[in-house]
């Protein structure tokens, strides 16, 4: 930590007690994270990676808004401390969060539990992403966080522009569905949080106990249509467990892993819904909104921007996540 980080925590961040050690922490493909040890306590340190960026990528600024927005609302999220917009202290915007205890889970198939304690954890996690999606953003103080109206066209072309900013060999089913899905857009939702990323491993699970006690990763937070952040949730179903931790191909019910269609009608009934009608939309969108995003640390990882060693590895799956979305559209 540089003199002038350390004098900058001392005087925003309340009870901060300096040295403070900076750790790395092995996850984040996109805004590198780290465990910030200090005298006071552990903290959690977010930062934008360091260089020229896509438009609009990386927006930690958002996810420190929308996190103060969250606390007390029943939604579980970390304690946010303070935002630093000076670039010249750690080399790039940053902000401080609390560090919270607990266990994340990056294998879906959670093999370190029994078939009960699975069954558990996929509960919780339903109840913590339908409490998002239950939460008016206006009644929060995030009015004007987001343009809900006309959202899954404009995302549409968003990520089509992202995927052109760094695309590479061309890809015949991102073509594909960059052409299907304009022409095929549902009716849109009322407007709630849309948090981006909803994953497992995107959430810390207490301790000992199946619920969710911190939700992370609000990078991609917006105003939207929930059905599309729950759809790109529920994806995983989709996908074998080599391709972006899915479990397509595995016993699920020896696993005791819900099937796709208990598990969608137990966040309708949390959010008072009958049915997600247009569901192959909103899977085949999810799909094609992943590997652009995958695209893009495919790119980092050719232009030296890579926040993890197993960036080209990871970015590698865009294409054969965009030929399942392919699929997926064209049984609709």
């Amino acid at each position: 930590m540089t003199a002038a980080a350390e004098a900058w925590l001392t005087a925003e961040v309340d009870g901060y007690k300096s040295p403070g050690t900076l750790q790395k922490f092995g996850f984040g493909q996109s805004n590198p994270t780290f465990r910030l040890r200090a005298e006071s306590g552990d903290y959690v340190l977010r930062r934008k990676p360091v260089g020229p960026l896509l438009p609009k990528a990386h927006a930690i600024e958002r996810e420190y808004r929308v996190l103060s927005a969250l606390r007390g609302s029943g939604v579980s999220v970390p304690n946010v401390r303070a935002f630093c917009e000076d670039s010249s202290l750690l080399g790039a915007p940053f902000y401080i969060m609390d560090f919270v205890e607990g266990r994340i889970f990056y294998d879906q198939r959670l093999p370190g539990l029994s078939p009960a304690e699975r069954g558990e954890i996929f509960d919780a996690m339903n109840v913590a992403v339908a409490s998002l999606h239950n939460i008016d953003p206006v009644a929060v103080g995030l009015d004007g966080f987001g343009r809900s109206e006309r959202f899954v066209e404009r995302q549409v072309a968003t990520w089509t522009r992202q995927y052109r900013a760094s695309e590479g060999v061309r890809c015949d089913a991102m073509e594909n569905l960059i052409d299907w899905l304009p022409a095929n857009l549902p009716p849109e939702q009322p407007a709630r949080i849309f948090h981006g990323d909803l994953r497992l491993d995107n959430m810390i699970f207490h301790p000992s106990e199946p619920r969710v006690v911190g939700l992370l990763d609000w990078e991609l937070s917006t105003i939207g249509d929930p059905l599309a952040d729950f759809a790109y949730h529920a994806m995983i179903w989709r996908v074998g467990a080599d391709l972006f931790r899915g479990f397509a191909d595995l016993d699920r019910p020896a696993l005791r892993i819900p099937e796709e269609c208990d598990y969608v009608r137990d966040y309708c009934v949390r959010t008072g819904r009958a049915n997600i009608p247009h569901w192959h939309f909103y899977l085949a969108f999810g799909l094609f909104r992943v590997a652009a995003i995958l695209q893009g640390v495919w790119r980092r990882s050719q232009d030296g921007q890579a926040s993890s060693a197993d960036a080209e590895e990871v970015g590698a799956k865009a294409r054969p996540l965009a030929e399942i979305g392919w699929e997926i559209a064209q049984s609709s």
